[in-house]
């Protein structure tokens, strides 16, 4: 086989992991979540699949850098959806991207990772840029402003330095800093790989051993972490109490219950959007995870 046709079935493989996982995320009710079981904030799930569709391409593209990638998914996303529906998942995303077409052979967890780390070593000021512009055109609820390296200013430093700066603050940016340690380690992306590959039918729902696996991956962040989404628009105390509340069903989720069949679990999804309480980051850090056990080898380890 030659190196172009395993670079172009490396793509095709990752373009079909990431629309795949972008369509989990509205095929299973995750809490807080818009879904196909209950629309929220103003939004229905047909504008997350639009989305996802029209930012494949971009995120895709041949020889792209990171920031590129980002800027033009976002753009692409925007003359679909007219909002921000997919930022998160775009800057976390770009980088995997760019770390499989950088080596297409990296199907297991620790080739990916290196791979991934190589990506984010190889970020510069353009890429910071391209992010920027991304971010602003987007403006995510609550973005506000930054004392240094503000979105609305031009970069001095590369897109991974930036991100560093706000990794205290913001679960999308730490993972930047820390070689997308948490999607790893937290979302374990290994364990996902297995429930991931069995057939479905996403027009009438995912068996219910992905349905159980991706929340489990969203309840692991939820449960583990406060929500950047929710402090940036509602501050800590609210960001903990929803995270103290998912490590109930957490725990439900590990002992092994079908949580979809509980009506106060379908009761908080709708307390939470009635409260404007939205989980976007946990959400798009579960669509990273799933894209990510997409790639891996279906035997890898747990």
């Amino acid at each position: 086989m030659t190196a172009s046709t395993v670079q172009q079935r490396a793509t095709e493989r990752a373009r079909n992991a990431y629309l795949r996982a972008c369509e989990l995320d509205v095929a299973v009710r995750k809490p807080g979540n818009v879904s196909r079981w209950s629309a929220g904030h103003g939004m229905e799930a047909a504008l997350f699949s639009a989305s996802a569709r029209a930012s494949v391409g971009p995120l895709f593209r041949p020889g792209a850098a990171v920031g590129e990638r980002i800027e033009a998914a976002v753009a692409a996303t925007w003359d679909v959806a007219g909002c921000n529906t997919n930022l998160g998942i775009l800057l976390l995303c770009a980088p995997v991207a760019r770390a499989v077409e950088l080596h297409p052979e990296a199907h297991d967890t620790t080739v990916l990772r290196a791979a991934i780390t190589e990506a984010l070593a190889g970020l510069d000021r353009a890429d910071a840029a391209a992010a920027y512009r991304a971010i602003a055109q987007a403006h995510p609820g609550g973005l506000g402003t930054a004392a240094a390296e503000d979105v609305h200013e031009r970069p001095t430093i590369d897109l991974r330095a930036a991100m560093a700066l706000a990794a205290d603050r913001d679960s999308i940016a730490r993972q930047y800093r820390d070689g997308f340690a948490e999607l790893f380690e937290l979302g374990r992306p290994a364990h996902a790989a297995r429930l991931l590959d069995a057939p479905m039918d996403l027009a009438v729902g995912p068996p219910a051993s992905v349905t159980r696996a991706v929340q489990r991956v969203y309840l692991d962040f939820l449960a583990a972490l406060p929500d950047s989404h929710i402090v940036r628009k509602h501050g800590e105390a609210l960001a903990h109490s929803v995270m103290n509340a998912a490590q109930h069903w957490q725990a439900r989720a590990r002992a092994g219950a079908a949580l979809d069949a509980d009506p106060d679990f379908i009761a908080w999804d709708l307390e939470l959007k009635a409260g404007r309480l939205n989980p976007g980051t946990s959400a798009d850090l579960t669509v990273a995870t799933l894209f990510i056990a997409g790639l891996l080898d279906r035997a890898a380890p747990v």
